[in-house]
């Protein structure tokens, strides 16, 4: 117990209760269809305990292993997970369902390799900008901005081929978080999100299917039983629960009405069973883990740990506060699980390897008050 006083045990504490939430809630909106699917009630609470045990032990390891070691593996990290990107679209390699291709099968488990890519970018950003800081490089525009957008072009353009725009967009915007927090100058900033956007509202209309979600976002009421469905049904759970909700188990809308129940629109069942309290606390929590990140962030003892803090406060605030947002119907559906808590091997276990390199970096802080 004395060895855990050198990290910051709220955030060990925020991820270890939002993974047990989560176990408990994909339990909960999952039964009904695991039992009829695949005639075992428990399937998919017993593939998510797998995943968490297998996540809470690559946390600890990665709490207890020097993050400075990451500054070595940073380059062939990155290298290797756009490998894994391509992989995807190999046949026999790669996995499609639904009519994207995100992942690589493995023997009982599907690799989705965008999670891996989230927390390679961030490492490799992380290594590049503490050294372009120290060689005074982040104010020019060849040396300090133009290779982050190549690397970057190439990523997002893998993932929209993969058709995952959730994923793509969360790479954008931890991307130019990162280069603003280094020092990047904003009129470059600025001039390529401006730049970027025409390509955006490209790919948002060159696919049929991206086009229904946007008037399905501004109006779901026009085909409420086609692509309208799933918000409007997200809205009638979360409506359902008020103020404290049906009761834990009591949902009526992951019977067969909520599509994705147990993955991206499982904070809609949370708030039909718990309530506008129980989504209330579960933001908190977020809410306050992303904070003490930025904590340990500002006191880490060098600029490395510095931008790895940082981006994955980024990375984990994007994450939740975007899932939420699609849930609430804030923004057009996207595909993004709740971290933490929506059911997913490769969501999970990246994200707590991420929290593991967070605690480690907190281990090591400055001068905290």
């Amino acid at each position: 117990m004395k060895d855990l006083e050198k990290y910051d045990l709220i955030i060990l504490l925020m991820a270890v209760a939002l993974t047990c939430f989560g176990i408990v809630m994909v339990y909960s909106t999952s039964s009904v269809m695991a039992a009829k699917k695949y005639h075992d009630g428990f399937y998919f609470l017993k593939r998510q305990g797998i995943y968490a045990c297998i996540g809470f032990g690559i946390m600890l390891c990665a709490m207890r292993f020097d993050y400075q070691i990451l500054r070595k593996w940073a380059v062939v990290l990155l290298l290797g997970c756009i490998f894994l990107l391509l992989l995807v679209f190999i046949p026999g390699v790669g996995v499609k369902a639904k009519g994207a291709a995100r992942w690589i099968k493995l023997p009982g488990f599907n690799l989705q390799p965008s999670e891996l890519a989230k927390i390679a970018l961030i490492i490799y950003m992380a290594y590049s900008l503490d050294k372009k800081n120290d060689q005074g490089k982040m104010k020019i525009f060849l040396a300090g901005f133009f290779p982050y957008m190549v690397i970057l072009a190439l990523m997002l353009g893998i993932l929209l081929k993969q058709h995952d725009l959730g994923s793509a967009l969360t790479l954008f915007f931890v991307a130019f978080m990162m280069l603003f927090i280094a020092g990047s100058k904003l009129k470059y900033i600025g001039g390529c999100g401006v730049l970027a956007a025409p390509f955006g509202w490209y790919f948002i209309v060159s696919e049929p299917y991206r086009w229904e979600r946007i008037k399905a976002y501004l109006d779901p009421w026009q085909d409420p039983t086609g692509t309208g469905f799933q918000i409007i049904q997200s809205w009638i759970a979360v409506g359902t629960g008020g103020l404290f909700g049906q009761g834990l188990g009591e949902s009526k809308q992951k019977l067969f009405y909520l599509p994705e129940a147990h993955t991206d629109f499982i904070l809609a069942v949370t708030g039909e069973e718990l309530g506008f309290v129980g989504i209330t606390i579960i933001a908190s929590m977020f809410f306050l883990l992303v904070l003490r990140s930025i904590r340990v962030a500002l006191y880490a003892e060098d600029n490395f740990g510095r931008f790895l803090a940082y981006g994955i406060a980024v990375l984990l605030g994007t994450e939740a506060f975007f899932n939420m947002a699609v849930v609430t119907g804030m923004v057009p559906t996207k595909g993004l699980a709740l971290p933490f808590i929506s059911y997913g091997g490769s969501s999970l276990i990246v994200t707590l390897l991420a929290t593991g390199i967070l605690l480690n970096v907190s281990s090591r802080m400055r001068g905290t008050p």
